[in-house]
C-alpha cells in the first residue's frame, strides 16, 4: 500500500476511534444528566415527606437517594435523622438509624452532625460509652458548636463524672463569643455541676450568667434562680420574690403553662414561704 493510502486509512481509524469515544463520553454524560434529575426529584419528594413529618416516606425515599449516590453523605445523614423521627414514636428500633449515621461518617468523616446523631442512638440502646465518644468527635469536628458540649457534659453529669462535664463545660465558654444565646445551657449545666458540690455562691453565678442570655426563651430561669436566691444563706429575699413573681407571670399565665405545672405550684408555696418570713 504506498504512504498516501496509509496516511488516508489511518486518518480513518483516528477518525472512528474519535467516534468512538465522543459517543462513550455522550452516553456517560447522559447517564449523569439522568442520575442527576433522578437526584434531584428523589430531593424534592424527600424534602415535601419531610415537610409534612412523614417520616417513613422520607426515609424510603432517601433509601433510593443512598442507591444513586451512595458517597453523598447528606443523604445519609438525612435518612438516618428520619430513622430516628420515628424510633422516637417508638415506631422502629433506635438500632435502625445507626446504620446510616455510620454510612455517613464513611462518606465524609468531617460530617459532625453525624457523630452527633449517632451518639443519641447509641445512648438511646444503653451504650454510653459509644456515646461519649462520639460526642467528643462532633465537637472535634466542629468544635464552635455548644449543643455538642451541652450533650456531652449532660451525659457526664448524668453518670456521675462531674469533674468532666466541668471541663467541657469550661471549653465551651472559652471558645463562645461572650452573650452567645447558645451559652444558655452550657451556663445551666455549670450549674448543675455546682449544685451539686453545694457551691450555691458558683451556682449562683452561672443561674446569672444564663439569665443574661437567656432572653424571652427560657422563664424557667427565672425559677431556677429565684429559688436558689432563696437557699442561700443568708437568704437574697428580695431577689428571689422578684424572680419568682416574674416567673409566675411570664410562664404561669402563659399559653405553655401546663407545660411549666409544678414549678408554678413549687413557685407559689415558695413566695408563700418568703413573705411568711417577712420577706415582702
Amino acid at each position: 500500500m504506498k504512504r498516501g493510502a496509509i496516511a488516508v486509512v489511518a486518518g480513518l481509524v483516528a477518525v472512528s476511534f474519535l467516534d468512538l469515544g465522543c459517543s462513550r463520553n455522550r452516553q456517560e454524560a447522559v447517564i449523569l444528566a439522568n442520575q442527576a434529575d433522578k437526584e434531584v426529584a428523589l430531593n424534592r419528594l424527600a424534602k415535601a415527606y419531610k415537610k409534612k413529618e412523614e417520616w417513613d416516606k422520607v426515609a424510603s425515599t432517601l433509601a433510593r437517594a443512598t442507591d444513586v449516590a451512595p458517597s453523598f453523605a447528606n443523604y445519609w445523614l438525612e435518612r438516618g435523622y428520619a430513622l430516628e423521627q420515628q424510633a422516637k414514636k417508638k415506631a422502629i428500633s433506635y438500632e435502625e438509624p445507626k446504620e446510616p449515621y455510620k454510612k455517613c461518617v464513611e462518606a465524609d468523616p468531617n460530617m459532625d452532625r453525624c457523630y452527633n446523631q449517632l451518639a443519641h442512638c447509641y445512648l438511646w440502646t444503653d451504650d454510653e460509652q459509644k456515646a461519649l465518644a462520639n460526642y467528643t468527635k462532633a465537637i472535634e469536628h466542629r468544635p464552635s458548636e455548644m449543643e455538642y458540649y451541652a450533650n456531652l457534659s449532660d451525659l457526664y453529669i448524668r453518670l456521675g463524672y462531674t469533674k468532666e462535664a466541668e471541663q467541657v463545660l469550661k471549653e465551651a465558654k472559652t471558645i463562645s463569643p461572650p452573650g452567645n444565646k447558645e451559652l444558655f445551657g452550657i451556663h445551666v449545666l455549670l450549674s448543675q455541676v455546682y449544685q451539686d458540690r453545694g457551691a450555691l455562691k458558683d451556682m449562683v453565678a452561672e443561674l446569672e450568667a444564663a439569665k443574661s442570655v437567656a432572653g424571652d426563651d427560657h422563664p424557667e430561669i427565672l425559677f431556677n434562680l429565684g429559688s436558689t436566691y432563696a437557699k442561700l444563706d443568708p437568704p437574697r429575699k428580695a431577689e428571689a420574690l422578684q424572680m419568682l413573681a416574674g416567673f409566675s407571670s411570664r410562664a404561669c399565665k402563659s399559653k405553655d403553662k401546663t407545660k411549666y405545672q409544678d414549678q408554678c405550684e413549687q413557685a407559689m408555696a415558695l413566695e408563700a414561704k418568703l413573705k411568711g418570713a417577712g420577706g415582702g
